[in-house]
C-alpha cells in the first residue's frame, strides 16, 4: 500500500533526520527507491534497533538500509516474525546478520510470512539440512511464496515418476534432496509440465533407467524446458550431425546439453567452433564441448595453442570440464611440454 507517485509529494522530513543521525548515504536511496522517503510513515530507528540487538553495527546497519531502503517501512512486529523465521534455520544471530547484509531483500520481503513458516518446516521434514535452507532463503526466496501444497505437489509427482521409472524406495529420498540441492527452481514449475516433459523423453524411445540418467545429469533443469523446445534441440542436433534415432540417443546421454539449450544458443556455440578450425566429425565425438560458451572455448583455445597444441588434430576432450578441470589438463600438457625427452641408456648423438 506504498505510493509511488512522486511528484506531488515531499520527502518526510523525520525519515530523512533518523537517516542522518545512522549515518546513511541518503543520495543512494534517492537514486535506488527515492519514494520510500516519501511515506508518511517509516520505522528508521526501530529497524536499525533490531538489527543492532542482532549484532549489527553502525557501517553494516547503513548498508543495509542503503541496500534495502523499503526494510524501514516494515512494522518491528513484522520483522521480529522474520527474525525467529530465519532464526529457525541460522545457526546463531551472527550467521543471520550476516545473511541480511548479503541478502537483505529475501529477509524485508515479509508479505509471504505464513507461506515461508510453513515451506520451512516441509523443508525440514522432507530432510534438507539447514545449511541448505538458508542457501535458498537467499538465493531461491521465491521457491517460499508458493504455499506449502504447491511445493508438496510437486515433490510428490517427483517421487511418483522417480519409483514410475524403476528407482528404488531406499534411494528416492537421496535422489530428490540432491535434486532440490541442485536446483530448487524445479519447485516453481508446475506437476502437469513435469509430467509432460518425462513423456516427452518416453515418446522418444529413452528407456526409463535413461530417462533417469538424464534427470540427475540435467540437475533438475528438464523441469524447466517444454516439448517443443526439445523437440527442435534435438532436430537441430540430428540434422547438424547427420545421425539416425538411435545415434541422437546416445549424443543426448553422452551430453544432454542437446537436449537443454535452445536452438540459437547450439547454433552461435558450433559456429564458434568451426571458427576455430575444429571439424562437425569431433564435435559429434565429444559434443560435451557445446557446454561451454564460445568466449570459454576461445581463451581455452589461445591457452593451448600458446603450447604448441593443436586441437584441430588433437581430442577435444581437452577443452572440457569446469575452470578447475581445465587448469588441471592445461597443467599436464605444460609440463609434458617441458620435460626434457631423454633416456639415459640411449645412444647419444651429436645433433640431438
Amino acid at each position: 500500500s506504498y505510493t509511488t507517485d512522486t511528484k506531488s509529494r515531499e520527502e518526510n522530513k523525520k525519515t530523512l533526520e533518523s537517516l542522518y543521525s545512522l549515518s546513511v548515504d541518503i543520495t543512494k536511496i534517492r537514486r535506488l527507491k527515492e519514494w520510500v522517503l516519501l511515506q508518511d510513515v517509516a520505522y528508521v530507528k526501530e529497524i536499525a534497533g533490531i538489527l543492532q540487538e542482532m549484532g549489527a553495527d553502525e557501517p553494516t546497519v547503513a548498508n543495509i538500509i542503503e541496500r534495502c531502503p523499503e526494510a524501514i517501512l516494515h512494522t518491528p512486529a513484522e520483522i521480529n516474525s522474520q527474525r525467529a523465521l530465519w532464526q529457525l534455520v541460522c545457526q546463531n544471530e551472527k550467521q543471520l546478520i550476516k545473511l541480511i547484509e548479503q541478502f537483505p531483500e529475501s529477509f524485508f520481503t515479509t508479505e509471504y510470512h505464513q507461506n515461508q513458516k510453513a515451506n520451512i518446516l516441509f523443508f525440514q521434514e522432507l530432510g534438507l539440512k539447514n545449511n541448505i535452507i538458508t542457501r535458498f532463503l537467499t538465493s531461491a526466496p521465491n521457491i517460499f511464496y508458493n504455499p506449502v501444497e504447491k511445493n508438496k505437489n510437486v515433490i510428490e509427482t517427483l517421487q511418483r515418476n522417480y519409483l514410475n521409472l524403476g528407482g528404488s524406495e531406499a534411494n528416492m529420498k537421496i535422489w530428490i534432496l540432491k535434486l532440490l540441492s541442485q536446483n530448487p527452481f524445479i519447485l516453481l514449475n508446475t506437476s502437469t509440465a513435469i509430467q509432460e516433459n518425462l513423456e516427452f523423453l518416453q515418446k522418444n524411445d529413452f528407456t526409463d533407467q535413461e530417462v533417469l540418467q538424464l534427470l540427475s545429469k540435467l540437475k533438475g533443469f528438464i523441469f524447466q524446458l517444454n516439448s517443443t523446445t526439445m523437440h527442435k534441440s534435438m532436430l537441430f542436433s540430428k540434422n547438424i550431425f547427420k545421425c539416425s534415432d538411435q545415434e541422437l540417443k546416445q549424443l543426448v546421454l553422452k551430453c544432454p546439453a542437446l537436449l537443454y539449450y535452445s536452438v540459437p544458443v547450439l547454433e552461435e556455440r558450433l559456429e564458434g567452433l568451426l571458427k576455430e578450425g575444429i571439424s562437425i566429425a569431433q564435435i559429434r565425438e565429444t559434443p560435451t564441448v557445446l557446454e561451454l560458451t564460445t568466449q570459454i572455448v576461445q581463451y581455452r583455445i589461445k591457452k593451448l595453442s600458446a603450447l604448441g597444441y593443436d586441437i584441430k588434430s588433437g581430442n577435444l576432450e581437452s577443452l572440457n570440464g569446469t575452470k578447475k578441470d581445465f587448469e588441471v589438463t592445461y597443467g599436464k600438457i605444460q609440463s609434458k611440454k617441458e620435460r626434457p625427452i631423454f633416456n639415459p641408456v640411449a645412444p647419444l648423438h651429436i645433433e640431438d
